[in-house]
């Protein structure tokens, strides 16, 4: 049984606090907007599905006990409160688009006869019917992955794949993405060997994929960021596989910091490389990759370690979160509908 990162019962919302893995498994809940704002934001949970869902489920927390004098004034409320949850990451692209369908399904009940009690449920069960279809997307993109990777490793018995950073059950609803690739691989029995990235300076690959890998039982070795020229040199490396924050219409792909280089080493060692992510990542309004906002992070991740200083003191530090990898670096885009080339992705728009 896979992760479960975000527990939804009976109008209750518990995130597994990502902050304290691996040492510590903890849920705490979250209880109002507020909360869903701060625990994105301070990376208690992340990954771009997560921070879809737990962002709109803060809302559903926060709006279901409240009263309301009319539709207007409910519009209002979460129109203000998804507005500011998209900005505690803003690169991610999911909860930007959950956002606007929420907003536009608020304002059409808006207009209709419904009580604002009846809107307010509308809302809360859209947005929990969430969790339940992003657990479908992720294994419909493990599938299709694995089945991709399969047929242009004919005959291979034995994959060995390298991911970075962490998109499993703990950045998602469920099974994962890239990770979920890896998972379906590997109950085909073809999976010989994970290779995770330390995911420099937040060491999500570290502390988070680890742990799902060593809790799924998946043959698995945990690498620094800067062994990924010599794996690939010499280990034989099948593919890589990684997620995505947000995909733009030419295929250019933003992700955690440190995935453009493995883009690179991939395409000089011929190592095929995946982009594996839900098909509301692709943001069709951002022609290049030149268009996507890269958050910068606070200095101490880099001159920190669990609250000890490590860099000089004076240093300046440049700490973007994500990096962006060229279209062209990449051999194949991942989704729930079937994988695609990124010079396909334009056709695919509504």
């Amino acid at each position: 049984m896979t992760l479960q990162a975000i527990k939804w019962k009976s109008g209750k919302l518990e995130i597994l606090d990502q902050l304290l893995l691996p040492a510590q498994s903890k849920y705490i809940e979250v209880t109002s907007v507020e909360d869903g704002w701060n625990a994105i934001y301070k990376m208690q949970v992340r990954g771009a599905p997560a921070i879809a869902i737990v962002g709109c489920l803060s809302l559903a927390v926060e709006i279901q006990h409240k009263s309301y004098e009319d539709t207007k004034a409910l519009l209002k409320d979460v129109k203000e409160k998804l507005e500011y949850l998209v900005t505690a990451r803003p690169t991610a692209v999911n909860i930007k688009l959950a956002a606007d369908d929420f907003t536009r399904l608020a304002t059409n009940l808006s207009h209709d006869e419904s009580s604002p009690e009846d809107m307010k449920k509308r809302i809360i069960s859209e947005i929990t019917s969430m969790l339940e279809k992003d657990v479908a997307d992720n294994k419909a993109i493990g599938d299709h992955g694995a089945a991709e990777i399969l047929k242009t490793h004919p005959n291979e018995k034995n994959l060995r794949i390298i991911t970075h950073c962490n998109t499993g059950s703990l950045a998602t609803a469920g099974y994962g993405t890239a990770l979920g690739v890896i998972r379906s691989i590997h109950s085909n029995g073809k999976l010989e060997h994970a290779y995770c990235t330390e995911t420099r300076p937040y060491n999500q690959g570290a502390r988070l994929t680890a742990y799902e890998l060593v809790h799924d039982k998946i043959p698995s070795t945990l690498i620094c960021d800067d062994m990924v020229a010599a794996l690939m040199k010499s280990k034989n490396i099948s593919a890589v596989v990684v997620g995505a924050d947000r995909v733009v219409a030419n295929g250019d792909t933003a992700n955690k910091i440190g995935t453009y280089q493995i883009a690179v080493l991939a395409k000089h060692h011929n190592v095929p490389f995946y982009v594996a992510a839900p098909f509301t990542t692709i943001d069709f309004s951002i022609p290049t990759g030149e268009g996507i906002k890269i958050e910068e992070r606070p200095a101490n991740e880099l001159t920190h370690v669990n609250g000890t200083r490590i860099a000089a003191e004076g240093i300046n530090v440049w700490n973007p979160a994500f990096d962006v990898t060229p279209a062209e670096l990449i051999t194949g885009i991942v989704t729930e509908k079937g994988v695609y080339k990124p010079a396909e992705l334009a056709g695919l728009k509504n």
